[in-house]
């Protein structure tokens, strides 16, 4: 699976805010790799071993990349094992921030801004401050921003601390046929909107818009007979596509210029998305408000009012999506996720 396009961040800046803005009218959008790629595992081989209590999943309820930990946390019920801190979807030129938590510092790791924990765990280093991160709570250093491994670890390493009835998302038989949908729905969905959206160019514009639509039509052709992107269950690929698709028509659409149609335009992606939405662990982890004002009040060198625009129209994320009829298990063998903690709850503003 590929991990990213290069490196072009700067100390400050983030994968979703203001490195859009340092790229906005210069030259091609290329997503950073991730710099700490330590992972977390059941052995500890790279010296953090998997354990309760232990970490902070930081992330950003308006970044996709986060929104897939999110997701994969809420569904293997980590949510007792690995706590969170939602950063604020503003940001400053010190990037994310927890002016959420009382006396804007985050409670667990005493600190208010995620660059703290960057810091602490490598001053000075070449690279953007980004989401989602997970910080060692003992030392306040940075374990890893790896994107791309995040979620495949908690679907493989922390199994011991996954809750009963948790599904595989990840399911062994299936990974090479995992890897390869989601290298493609990578390149050209989850990157693809951002390199349309900070294009320097015309022709880089629509070569990204291109690419967009032609890997969203291929996956509308998929899905057509089939409830989820592999197998009959939810996995790791159905998270990744997700956390894109929800966000399409309130900013990808208008914001990223991916207008050729709306989500809503296409019958089999609709309610695909709906579906997942209304599946626990999905939707009760998206946060709309969030999103908007992340988008449009961050990415000035897009939109350099930072107007909020009031649409789209979030009520049809309820409605009855007949994907069921397709078959399909969402977990396997295992059961749908409990309540959301009280404390992770999202806002009402944030929901339809």
């Amino acid at each position: 699976m590929s991990d990213a396009t290069g490196a072009t961040e700067a100390k400050g800046t983030d994968t979703t805010g203001r490195e859009g803005n340092a790229a906005y009218g210069k030259k091609p959008f290329k997503r950073s790799r991730s710099h700490f790629a330590d992972r977390i595992t059941a052995d500890g081989r790279d010296g953090w071993p998997v354990e309760a209590g232990r970490y902070r999943l930081v992330v950003s309820r308006a970044c996709p990349w986060a929104s897939r930990a999110l997701v994969s946390r809420r569904l293997l019920g980590l949510e007792g094992a690995l706590s969170l801190a939602i950063a604020d979807p503003i940001q400053d030129e010190r990037s994310w921030r927890f002016t959420l938590d009382p006396d804007d510092r985050d409670p667990v790791l005493g600190i208010r801004f995620l660059s703290e924990a960057y810091d602490a765990r490598e001053t000075e280093y070449p690279g953007g401050v980004s989401v989602p991160a997970i910080v060692d709570v003992p030392s306040g250093k940075l374990v890893t921003n790896d994107y791309q491994r995040i979620t495949l670890d908690f679907a493989t390493e922390w199994t011991a601390l996954h809750r009963p009835g948790a599904p595989d998302l990840y399911p062994e038989p299936l990974r090479d046929e995992i890897d390869e949908v989601m290298e493609g729905i990578y390149l050209d969905v989850n990157n693809g909107v951002y390199r349309a959206g900070f294009a320097a160019k015309q022709s880089d514009y629509e070569r990204a818009y291109r690419d967009v639509f032609r890997r969203l039509d291929l996956v509308s052709e998929r899905l057509a007979g089939q409830r989820y992107l592999v197998g009959d269950t939810i996995t790791d690929a159905d998270i990744r596509l997700f956390t894109t698709l929800v966000r399409f028509d309130a900013v990808y659409h208008g914001h990223f210029k991916c207008n050729r149609n709306k989500l809503t335009e296409d019958p089999v992606l609709q309610a695909y998305v709906k579906d997942l939405y209304q599946t626990p662990g999905f939707g009760d982890t998206v946060d709309f408000d969030h999103i908007k004002r992340h988008y449009y009040k961050v990415h000035l060198g897009v939109n350099p009012t930072g107007i909020v625009p009031l649409g789209p129209d979030l009520s049809g994320w309820l409605t009855p999506h007949h994907r069921e009829e397709l078959g399909g298990r969402p977990f396997g063998d295992g059961t749908p996720p409990g309540p959301v903690p009280a404390d992770e709850e999202v806002p009402e503003a944030g929901r339809p």
